[in-house]
């Protein structure tokens, strides 16, 4: 069965803009986003308890829901987890480097894969911040998104010689 075709919305996408991230140690979420992570400081809102950090083009907005500002942070009791993982682009992409980087910090890799996305299939670290949200590290891809093959090997070179 195919799915009926979407009607085209009234606007584009423009890419990710940003992803609010519920803390409850602002602290320490600032070291692990901007000491561990590289995030550029952003948008500052003390009196509601929020920072915004650059992630490249996107922000991570940290909000911390022990601030009294923060009323509208707290999630409604009884609701569902509704994010699986944060999914960040990188480069340039050194896994040995990367490992390195997060052993340092005390970050433990959850594990590492070859997966799809936005900019296609590369190699992916899965780590978990302080509060336990799923980050994907992902570098840059070697493969378009689909099946998640290795890059066909490219045909041999013929040897050096005379032509005919």
């Amino acid at each position: 069965m195919t799915a009926p075709p979407f009607a085209a919305p009234p606007f584009t996408l423009a890419g990710l803009d940003h992803v609010v991230l519920l803390v409850d140690d602002m602290p320490r979420a600032l070291a692990f986003y901007g000491g561990v992570l590289g995030c550029q400081p952003g948008y500052s809102y003390p009196a509601l308890g929020m920072e915004q950090l650059w992630c490249g083009a996107a922000l991570i907005v940290l909000w911390d829901i022990t601030h009294p500002g923060a009323a509208g942070a707290v999630p409604p009791a009884g609701g569902g987890r509704n994010v699986d993982h944060i999914c960040i682009a990188t480069g340039p992409f050194d896994p040995q480097a990367l490992r390195a980087h997060l052993a340092a910090h005390g970050v433990a890799i959850e594990r590492e894969a070859r997966h799809g996305g936005a900019r296609g299939v590369g190699h992916s670290v899965y780590l978990r911040d302080p509060f336990g949200n799923l980050l994907e590290l992902k570098g840059p891809a070697d493969h378009p998104d689909g099946p998640a093959a290795p890059p066909a090997a490219p045909p041999p070179t013929p040897p050096a010689g005379p032509r005919d």
